[in-house]
């Protein structure tokens, strides 16, 4: 059995990843927006198996994300390692801004973030020449003045590293491979063989989502072009196709000075003729040969693939062939701390959100709405597969009436499903919500039993592909169906737009002023289960 490298390598919400090699190992960082903690960072000993190590914003006081929607907070990140430190450039959109932070260890801890005074725009990377220099690389708006929305360009500016203060001449020194570009993002610079390389992005983050790539002899240009740009896309392919919105790339060498690619894609899924993109945007690795000084991406079919050999060569996956991440099917959260995968929004406060004070379980207290952009008090993970069971054992301590507690399928503040527990005077109902991009809907709701000081429950939602079904009972052998059928579509980007995949997890919603931390919910536990292992949907 051949070892694989098996796309995608991070499945489920992990859109705009950026790697480094050091010291014999590779290491993935991914957009987070704003959810906390933020900025994933993975880590591979062979390309092959991935493990999570941490997140790089993993403190309430390197960043602020209050007020910000889902789809605001951190934008695109570009992780690189340079005489013994790593380096994390991103932007914190309506906020700072551009700004790094570092770290003598990948795992952390990271440094507060450096702002980048005069970095303008959005996607900041850096490079640093073999002469020392470092140079920071962005994009920005048209310095002459926009002519169409995404006439945007490519610029760079020489960096102190040490203080993140730009100096020097600032140059724009590309606006995309095609006519007419849109959106040239996402952009990163190499020295190969003594050439300059920027592989970029262009055409927007949907259907018209690509890869291209320009050089130069010198860093400040002229630039060119090559001539079969993009050098990887999807859209030719149609909206229908297994992977779609192939795009945002970054370029590596592996331990056998083998060339390789992360960049993102989705992989819709549902009707024959009408897909959606539940997951988000996920990481995906392809191989890159160099012909004529030009970088050739994924040679031998010119598409994103499911599985490579180790020399590039598109194989077949087999049923005992392992995913590249391993994540825990059940949390029953023994630990004092979360794990490095689990998601809140905006900020977790370990006052609401703690594994410590009824140890075995994660207590919640009930926050502000879900559906607002205050605090609140979720729990949640990637989703990461078309088909899968979501379940959790909760123990819910009433206090004031509209306290409520359950599990929710989120994308964003308007458009998720919920089945909660709500205590209304002595009586708790159990209501299905729907939100949709307007007021919360009660598509259902049952007296479930009178107010008790414990009252003990599972939820369960299972997802078979776009139909969804959301059950309740005593125990797992014991369920009953309270909504079934439900469109899963409401939960992908193109129904509810933004830049994030679906999360699955935890929630309470105090009634009465929240910050008095009166109702609480403990979950014993929590499992997620991809039924199917489906690669795209046919």
């Amino acid at each position: 059995m051949c070892a694989k490298i098996i796309n995608p390598v991070l499945p489920g919400f992990y859109p705009d990843p950026s790697v480094c090699a050091a010291e014999g190992y590779f290491y993935i960082v991914n957009s987070s927006f704003a959810y906390f903690p933020g900025l994933p960072i993975f880590r591979s000993k062979d390309c092959i198996k991935w493990e999570q190590i941490g997140n790089i914003i993993d403190r309430p006081s390197q960043l602020d994300f209050s007020g910000d929607g889902v789809s605001r907070g951190l934008f695109a990140p570009t992780i690189r390692y340079n005489n013994g430190k790593f380096y994390c450039i991103c932007t914190h959109i309506d906020k700072i801004g551009n700004f790094y932070v570092t770290a003598d260890d990948p795992a952390g801890p990271w440094s507060d973030p450096i702002v980048i005074e005069g970095a303008d725009g959005i996607d900041p990377s850096l490079f640093f020449d073999d002469d020392g220099t470092v140079w920071y690389v962005g994009t920005h708006p048209a310095p002459e003045g926009v002519k169409y929305n995404g006439n945007w360009e490519i610029w760079i500016q020489k960096i102190d590293i040490t203080t993140g203060k730009l100096y020097g001449e600032q140059k724009g020194i590309w606006r995309g491979a095609l006519r007419d570009c849109i959106w040239p993002e996402g952009p990163h610079i190499y020295k190969i063989n003594g050439f300059y390389y920027l592989i970029h992005a262009e055409g927007g983050t949907g259907p018209e989502h690509a890869v291209c790539v320009a050089r130069s002899e010198k860093i400040e240009g002229p630039w060119e072009g090559k001539k079969a740009n993009p050098i990887l896309t999807h859209r030719h392919l149609g909206k229908t196709a297994g992977i779609i919105y192939v795009g945002h790339a970054d370029l590596f060498r592996d331990n056998f000075e083998n060339w390789w690619m992360v960049c993102l894609a989705s992989r819709p899924y549902g009707d024959k003729d009408k897909k959606f993109c539940n997951m988000g945007r996920e990481t995906f690795i392809v191989p890159v040969k160099w012909e004529d000084d030009w970088p050739v991406v994924s040679w031998e079919t010119g598409l994103v693939e499911n599985a490579y050999d180790l020399l590039g060569h598109v194989v077949k996956v087999t049923n005992s062939d392992a995913d590249a991440v391993s994540l825990p099917v059940i949390d029953d959260f023994n630990s004092d701390k979360l794990d490095y995968f689990w998601l809140s929004l905006r900020s977790r406060d370990e006052a609401y959100i703690n594994c410590t004070e009824n140890p075995g379980t994660l207590r919640i207290y009930g926050g502000g709405p879900i559906t607002e952009t205050g605090y609140t008090s979720m729990v949640a993970r990637r989703q990461t597969g078309f088909s899968y069971e979501a379940c959790a054992k909760l123990n819910i301590h009433f206090k004031n009436d509209d306290d409520c507690a359950g599990i929710v399928c989120f994308q964003n503040e308007k458009f998720n499903y919920r089945i909660q527990f709500k205590k209304k005077g002595r009586i708790v109902l159990t209501q299905f919500i729907k939100a949709c991009g307007k007021e919360d809907e009660v598509v259902k709701e049952e007296v479930f039993s009178g107010v008790s000081d414990n009252m003990p429950v599972v939820l369960r939602v299972v997802a078979e592909k776009q139909q969804l079904h959301f059950q309740y009972g005593a125990d797992e052998r014991n369920m009953i169906t309270f909504v079934d059928n439900v469109d899963g579509s409401i939960l992908s980007y193109e129904v509810a737009g933004g830049f994030v995949g679906t999360i699955i997890g935890m929630f309470a919603v105090a009634g009465g002023d929240y910050t008095k931390r009166e109702f609480y919910c403990d979950f014993d536990w929590f499992k997620y289960d991809n039924t199917a292992r489906l690669w795209v949907d046919k």
